[in-house]
């Protein structure tokens, strides 16, 4: 495993990461959990990335319990907030009453003193940034974050938190979560560059477009697989995505490796990518996204898949 650094800051975290959203407390059982958790720590992985609303708590529940098996120092443990987890009117948001009350119960859930990143998982319209930027800050100063960051923020959202945060001379965010992937690259021309400019990381998710990027769709939908039930992955299920996704698996192959591994290697070429975020669910399913970190792309290679990409097989 090979680790980067979060952005600008001194923490360095593993290129490969795994994630709790629909899996932890939620699809699969704690025992599965526990593997996977087990076989990820053994394999190098050190970022563990969480959010309250993930399985409504359960996931972070989870976590706390099977963490406790582990030694804390040696994990970077992030977590979120924004969504509703209750009909209350203040429950949700990003307001600082809401931070200071959700960062307590995530704490609580995971059985932890601290979180190493704490992650304001949508913008909030509603909320200064101000009010958002000095609560953080707050947080760090206390002792109950270490670092704080954004997910899904658009980059004039980022740059206004950086300098407001300079402004008030209080702690900047340290990293941004976006969705990033082959067939999904909006980053690259605006959010890249305001990151970058800013001294934040990136910790990407949905390296592998909810499986599509796996290759198993190549063939069709499988009975019963996330994509004959998601509405994620409805809109990129095309016959023009597939294709390309047939002809980066003969690339993969010829490479010795999987798609999967192929296209988090790909995601990973880019220097601005702290780690990229994977689900799984089983403890095979790690060890062959981790696999992915000893993968280079050489310039060719990388040119040969732009191609792919670029193209338009309906056309």
């Amino acid at each position: 495993m090979k680790y980067r650094r979060l952005g600008k800051a001194g923490i360095k975290i593993s290129e490969i990461s795994i994630g709790g959203w629909l899996t932890f407390g939620g699809t699969i059982d704690e025992k599965t959990t526990e593997n996977i958790l087990a076989t990820a720590v053994e394999g190098g992985v050190n970022f563990i990335d969480l959010a309250d609303i993930y399985s409504r708590g359960e996931a972070e529940r989870v976590c706390g319990k099977l963490i406790k098996k582990h030694t804390r120092t040696d994990l970077v443990i992030s977590s979120k907030l924004f969504w509703p987890m209750t009909e209350n009117v203040n429950d949700r948001g990003l307001s600082r009453k809401h931070i200071f009350e959700s960062v307590d119960k995530t704490l609580k859930r995971l059985q932890t003193d601290y979180l190493d990143i704490y992650f304001c998982h949508r913008f909030d319209p509603e909320t200064e940034v101000e009010e958002v930027v000095r609560a953080m800050d707050d947080l760090m100063r206390s002792g109950k974050i270490i670092y704080w960051g954004t997910s899904v923020w658009e980059a004039d959202q980022i740059e206004d938190a950086a300098k407001t945060a300079d402004r008030y001379n209080c702690y900047r965010p340290q990293v941004e979560q976006p969705r990033y992937n082959m067939i999904d690259r909006h980053i690259e021309t605006e959010i890249i560059p305001a990151c970058d400019r800013n001294g934040l990381g990136l910790v990407v998710w949905s390296p592998l477009a909810m499986g599509l990027l796996t290759g198993k769709y190549n063939d069709g939908l499988p009975e019963g697989s996330r994509g004959a039930t998601s509405e994620w992955l409805r809109d990129e299920l095309t016959e023009s995505n597939v294709e390309k996704v047939r002809s980066l698996t003969e690339m993969a192959g010829d490479h010795g490796c999987t798609m999967g591994q192929l296209a988090l290697a790909w995601v990973l070429r880019r220097p601005e990518i702290s780690s990229a975020i994977t689900g799984a669910t089983s403890a095979e399913h790690i060890k062959s996204n981790i696999a992915a970190s000893d993968i280079e792309l050489d310039q060719v290679t990388l040119d040969a898949i732009d191609v792919i990409l670029n193209s338009n097989p309906e056309a």
